[in-house]
């Protein structure tokens, strides 16, 4: 049982992180029929949202984009700040749709960046509070550090709506301002599915890694 757990933890994020790699490498080499941008299609869903507050910069990195809601600033790494791809398009569109999230007030967003500071507390903790449990035998301390790992897993839990919805978004802004041409929605939605689908893995591995946890009190009890 052990050993699957352990191949579990393992292999989970590892097919998930190929399968994202395999649709971007992919469509990172199709160009989109519109010859935009990732930079450009951001713009235009951002401005066709009321959101011309918010800047689109490029940033360092692969597949490191991002939106930050404290500075209203979407970043986006070279290839898809300066692609035309459909690779480009997707990411770009899905940071959008998190600036819409921030502009509508979405509940799930709201209440993950109120958890933020919360769980990079916990997570910081976590592990050395399981490893003076451990070493100290002191099975109170051990569930103690369990806990604080759950928090994490709270967190990634609320996190699936965040990005499911940010993509549904994103679909929705590429077709209505027709960004994208015909035929190509069924490339962004791999594109989408695929970043989603990591994130999906890192909950599923939470939670076989606090089950293992579980397992071990359980055997020091």
């Amino acid at each position: 049982m052990d050993i699957l757990l352990y191949l579990a933890i393992i292999i989970i994020p590892v097919i998930a992180q190929i399968n994202i790699s395999v649709s971007y490498s992919k469509y990172k080499k199709i160009n989109n029929s519109k010859g935009l941008s990732g930079f450009e299609v951001a713009r235009k869903i951002l401005d066709a949202n009321g959101l011309e507050d918010i800047y689109v910069v490029e940033t360092s990195g692969n597949l490191s984009d991002h939106y930050d809601p404290s500075r209203k600033v979407i970043k986006l790494s070279k290839d898809i700040f300066n692609g035309d791809t459909i690779a480009a398009a997707s990411v770009a569109a899905h940071e959008c749709g998190h600036a819409i999230q921030d502009k509508d007030n979405y509940t799930f967003m709201r209440i993950r960046s109120f958890l933020v500071p919360v769980v990079n507390l916990a997570s910081s903790f976590s592990w050395i509070v399981i490893f003076i449990g451990l070493m100290s035998e002191a099975l109170n301390i051990f569930m103690f550090g369990i806990g604080l790992i759950s928090i994490g897993l709270v967190f990634q839990l609320i996190t699936l709506p965040v990005e499911f919805d940010a993509s549904k978004r994103a679909k929705k802004e590429l077709e209505k301002l027709k960004l994208i041409g015909s035929g190509e929605e069924v490339g962004v939605a791999k594109m989408l599915n695929s970043a989603a689908m990591t994130y999906v893995a890192s909950v599923l591995t939470s939670v076989l890694e606090i089950i293992r946890l579980i397992a071990i009190f359980d055997d020091r009890r």
